[in-house]
């Protein structure tokens, strides 16, 4: 909503942009300055952090249209667009007696005429009169009628533009806080158990909230009430977190699904053999290789996934079959042997003869 200190804050000059900057541009600008100032890089640095909250500002009027729309149209005002003259008492239309509004510039734009005769009660001024509050001021040019009675009284209550009586605004309710966006980063275990984080946004508020089970790498969640602050009596903005998932060094996950590649000897992949297979959450399982299995054979083990409200997935272990680097002589005798007893089965048979069709 248009406040007084607006006149003298240049929102672009903060965050170094120009008046004609794209929301990107605002956008990129804000966080690299809010990265650069935020109190946890300068701790006890006062300066540091009454830049940071200036450039929150900033970056809270310029990234909502409606606030940067009318930010900019009290800018130009300010520049040169309003004149305000004293009159004395009892003057007819006297007092204030020219604000051009912005909107149309020095001299062709919209004209507003305030009279300080008679002591009407006008609004704006205390007990008619007196000076004129600028936020009033503002919430009639804003509200969109300069029609209305001298004598009027209107209904501005400071922090919206509702009901102007009879200058014939609109009436509107209190606007709801902006939402904000912001980024963590949790370990591959973290992200399919859940876990709690603790995040501090660009104006020094803290955060803490639970990441559910199951969130995956890239995953916007969406945190009602988290955002910014609204106008009194209406709800706050939510914020929007955008979640990285670290890499593990065993397991991989396709879906709700774990993976994990399950290293497995020659002689149990040939003869079969009963395995132990790690889980997530640290405990063994066993799986039956049956004999003559293949490498790259998946095993399924039911359950030991990824927990969610809606489902739970499986664990899938795929058979790597090892080769041995060293032999003793007595092995190195028995794989000949093995070798001479299949002499005659050709394993990539098959595989030249799809390669032919």
């Amino acid at each position: 909503m248009a406040s007084q200190d607006w006149f003298e804050k240049d929102f672009y000059k903060i965050l170094g942009v120009p008046k004609d900057a794209d929301e990107a541009a605002i956008k990129k600008a804000y966080r690299k300055l809010a990265r650069q100032y935020h109190p946890d890089k300068n701790p006890g640095d006062t300066v540091a952090e009454q830049k940071f909250k200036e450039i929150g500002e900033a970056h809270s009027v310029l990234s909502d249209p409606t606030q940067r729309e009318e930010y900019d149209a009290i800018r130009q005002m300010a520049a040169g667009g309003a004149r305000f003259t004293a009159g004395g008492p009892g003057a007819g239309n006297g007092g204030f007696e020219d604000i051009f509004s912005a909107f149309g510039g020095g001299g062709g734009g919209q004209r507003v005429r305030f009279s300080t005769g008679g002591g009407q009660g006008f609004p704006g001024y205390a007990g008619g009169g007196g000076e004129p509050d600028i936020n009033d001021i503002l919430s009639q040019m804003f509200g969109g009628g300069a029609g209305g009675r001298a004598g009027a009284r209107s209904t501005y209550r400071g922090d919206d533009y509702g009901d102007f009586g009879g200058f014939g605004g609109p009436t509107r309710g209190p606007r709801k806080g902006q939402d904000l966006e912001a980024r963590t980063t949790l370990s591959f275990r973290d992200a399919v158990t859940g876990s709690t984080v603790t995040l501090q946004t660009a104006e020094g508020r803290t955060i803490t909230t639970r990441i559910p089970a199951g969130v995956r790498d890239g995953q916007r969640i969406r945190l009602r009430g988290k955002g910014m602050q609204g106008d009194p009596g209406a709800e706050a903005g939510d914020l929007i977190l955008t979640v990285t998932v670290g890499k593990h060094p065993v397991f991989g996950r396709e879906g709700d699904n774990l993976t994990l590649d399950l290293p497995v000897s020659f002689a149990e992949a040939t003869l079969g053999a009963t395995v132990a297979v790690p889980t997530l959450d640290g405990e063994q399982v066993k799986v039956r290789i049956a004999p003559g299995t293949p490498s790259g054979r998946v095993l399924r083990v039911k359950g030991r996934g990824v927990h969610s409200k809606k489902h739970t997935g499986d664990l899938l272990a795929k058979v790597v079959v090892t080769v041995p680097t060293h032999l003793s002589e007595a092995a190195k005798d028995a794989v000949e042997a093995v070798a001479k007893e299949t002499a005659d089965v050709d394993p990539r048979a098959e595989l030249f003869a799809k390669a032919g069709t």
